[in-house]
């Protein structure tokens, strides 16, 4: 990850502060937005109210309704799962990338045992529409074949353990043949109907990785960056949407034959199965903290805090569905302490180890060092 090394020294000077004070009084902080954070807020909120004293409410309603509401400054911590770049963006609110965790591809099809494996030109045909049956020779290709999974050497606090160049230590290569009968079936696909930065990751994935099969950018909008017609005969009724990471599961879940993405949390809760993604590197890594730390550390990122993906990355355990999901808050909130402290919260082993079944990954290192910085910005 290409940060200045100021960054890195932002570590061992801020991170001493991370509940170093109480509040003389509480706080109920509220915020809305992507609903890719909220299980992790959800999950944390009993943790922060016992640690800090401060509450925090959170709305959930997509990366559309976060941006929104910071833009009408509503809410003291809003979140989006892409950057804010918006003309209409308060000028002093800054973006902060506190919580990191996989997109899982999430499948419902009779066979609970299979693993599915997916290339990223497949995934992107089965989303574009030009790949409509479960059986089409591109997925038999990547379901029929010898297929390597990295695993990595892991730290006490769950992110991947790095070398001293800075690389994920590797602790196994595992290699083996797998085959897939899969079934002549219609697949039904499932996508975001609201504005969702969740989506909005999800097809700048499948652009940057597919181009020649997903040939729009992508947006938070399905319909504005799907390739082909939308509403063509063949997609009316087998291309649908639903609202909300929830909304998706719920429907797939209740939808033989069907595909979506969201976090990997509302999979379990719907009984579906979540497919191994083939990177730039030629492994099917599943979506979990350990390939997702190792994707994002070779991220670019500015001084907004704005991550680049590299889907391209060679580094060979990385899971290349990994993202972020930005906090924005105002620097000039008059709730400071206490929007600080959720944040700090929020980064600690306490909070993203209080679930480890939801593969919420545990920032570190340089991307730790310019949330600090980030952090540092509020109310000074």
């Amino acid at each position: 990850m290409k940060i200045s090394k100021s960054l890195k020294i932002a570590v061992a000077a801020l991170a001493l502060s991370i509940f170093a004070v109480q509040p003389a009084s509480a706080v109920g902080l509220t915020g809305a937005g992507a609903t890719f954070p909220q299980p992790l807020i959800d999950i944390c909120k009993a943790g922060f109210a016992a640690d800090t004293g401060h509450s925090f409410t959170y709305g959930g309603g997509g990366s559309g309704t976060g941006r929104t509401n910071s833009d009408k400054g509503v809410g003291d911590v809003n979140f989006s799962d892409t950057p804010h770049t918006a003309t209409t963006r308060v000028s002093t609110v800054i973006h902060i990338p506190v919580v990191a965790a996989p997109v899982a591809v999430m499948y419902n099809l009779p066979n609970k045992s299979k693993d599915l494996r997916l290339s990223a030109n497949t995934l992107a045909g089965i989303f574009a529409g030009t790949i409509t049956k479960w059986n089409d020779p591109a997925i038999v290709a990547d379901n029929n074949r010898t297929v390597t999974t990295i695993v990595y050497r892991k730290n006490a606090d769950g992110s991947v353990k790095k070398d001293s160049k800075g690389e994920p230590v590797v602790l196994r290569k595992d290699t083996r043949a797998v085959y897939y009968t899969l079934p002549s079936a219609t697949i039904k696909v499932v996508y975001r109907s609201d504005a969702s930065g969740t989506q909005g990751n999800f097809t700048n994935y499948l652009y940057g990785a597919a181009p020649t099969v997903w040939t729009k950018a992508g947006n938070n909008a399905f319909a504005s960056t799907f390739p082909g017609d939308l509403n063509a005969v063949a997609n009316i009724g087998r291309i649908t949407g639903a609202s909300g990471s929830a909304g998706v599961a719920v429907q797939a879940g209740k939808t033989p034959y069907s595909i979506t993405f969201a976090e990997k949390n509302f999979a379990k809760a719907q009984g579906l199965r979540v497919a191994f993604i083939q990177n730039a590197a030629g492994n099917f890594q599943a979506p979990d903290a350990a390939g997702t730390s190792a994707f994002l550390g070779a991220a670019d990122v500015d001084a907004n805090g704005f991550l680049k993906f590299n889907y391209a990355t060679k580094v060979a355990g990385a899971y290349p569905l990994g993202i972020v999901s930005y906090a924005l808050v105002d620097t000039k909130t008059t709730n400071a302490a206490a929007v600080k402290s959720l944040l700090n919260y929020l980064l600690s082993s306490k909070c993203v180890n209080t679930d480890p079944s939801l593969e919420y990954s545990q920032i570190s290192g340089d991307l730790l060092a310019l949330n600090l910085k980030q952090i540092a910005k509020i109310g000074a």
